[in-house]
């Protein structure tokens, strides 16, 4: 299935770690969507930021059980993915 660039690349992951990776490893962290695969993600990234991409790291997250109320409901599943940049390269973003 053929992905818009913008629809692959959900949001930045703004956090303490992202924020410690992209400056010591260069490396960035996005919610991206749940069918995206590694060279999309990859395409996107390099479209949208403007830079080379060397890795691309994925990790499902499984939707957790909450409870609101007297009732029981679940989270939303999402992927994340770790976007690594050669050293010349930087997203000001962070």
């Amino acid at each position: 299935m053929k992905r818009n660039v913008y629809s692959t690349i959900v949001r930045p992951l703004v956090t303490e770690k992202g924020t410690r990776q992209s400056e010591s490893l260069n490396a960035y962290a996005f919610e991206v969507s749940v069918g995206s695969t590694k060279p999309q993600i990859r395409k996107a990234v390099e479209e949208i930021y403007n830079v080379k991409v060397v890795e691309v790291r994925t990790a499902n997250r499984k939707g957790k059980v909450r409870r609101t109320g007297m009732r029981w409901g679940k989270t939303s599943q999402w992927k994340k993915a770790v976007v690594v940049l050669d050293p010349e390269h930087r997203i000001d973003l962070f």
